[in-house]
C-alpha cells in the first residue's frame, strides 16, 4: 500500500479509465482526532481510502491509499446501493475556455429538455453528470457529524491501512499545527 496526497488519489478516480456511475462512496468523521473518512469503491478499480481535514475553510489537506484492487462480495455490502438518494460526484474544472463554453452548452441543453418533459431526479442528475463530463459519480452515505455503522466496518476490515492513514494525517496536522486551536 502506497500513501499519498489526498488529490494523487482523486487523480487515479477521475482518469476516465473506468465507468463513471459505476462509483460509490460512504464518508463520515474520522473515529479519533480532526477530519474525515471517505471510502471510494468501483467494481473494476478497486476501493480508495481518504483521510482529510480542512486546514480551514478555503483549504482542505489529507492522504489517502487504494486499500483493494477490486470491490468483492465481503466489501460491497458496506457501500451504499443504487437506490440511495444521496449523490456524489467528482469533477475537474474545464482545462480551457472553449471546453467550459462547450460543457455549459452541453448542460443548458440537458435542463432546458428536463424541464420540458417529465422526469426523474435520478434521470436529471445522470443526465446532468454526462453533459458535464463527470469522471466520477454515484450513490454517497454521509453523515457530517456522526460515523456510519459501515463506515467502521470498512475501517475493520483495512484496519491497517486505516492506522498507517490516521497516523500519516497526524503527523500532517501536527506538523501544520491545526491540532493547536487558538492561542
Amino acid at each position: 500500500m502506497r500513501i499519498r496526497e489526498w488529490q494523487d488519489i482523486l487523480d487515479d478516480v477521475t482518469d476516465g479509465s473506468t465507468d463513471p456511475d459505476g462509483w460509490r462512496a460512504i464518508a463520515g468523521q474520522r473515529r479519533d482526532g480532526v477530519g474525515e473518512d471517505l471510502y471510494l469503491g468501483h467494481p473494476s478499480t478497486g476501493v480508495y481510502h481518504l483521510k482529510t481535514y480542512a486546514k480551514n475553510p478555503y483549504d482542505v489537506r489529507g492522504v489517502g491509499a487504494q486499500v483493494a484492487r477490486k470491490v468483492d462480495n465481503g466489501i460491497d455490502p458496506y457501500f451504499p446501493s443504487e437506490d440511495l438518494d444521496r449523490r456524489f460526484a467528482v469533477q475537474s474544472p474545464p482545462e480551457n475556455e472553449k471546453e467550459a463554453e462547450s460543457t455549459a452548452r452541453r448542460l443548458a441543453e440537458t435542463i432546458k429538455v428536463h424541464a420540458e418533459a417529465p422526469t426523474t431526479p435520478e434521470d436529471l442528475f445522470t443526465d446532468v453528470m454526462d453533459a458535464i463530463d463527470s469522471p466520477a459519480y454515484g450513490p454517497m452515505e454521509f453523515e457530517l457529524s456522526d460515523r456510519p455503522d459501515e463506515l467502521d466496518a470498512l475501517s475493520e476490515t483495512f484496519e491497517e491501512a486505516d492506522a498507517l492513514l490516521s497516523a500519516e494525517l497526524d503527523d500532517l496536522i501536527e506538523t501544520e499545527g491545526v491540532d493547536r486551536g487558538f492561542q
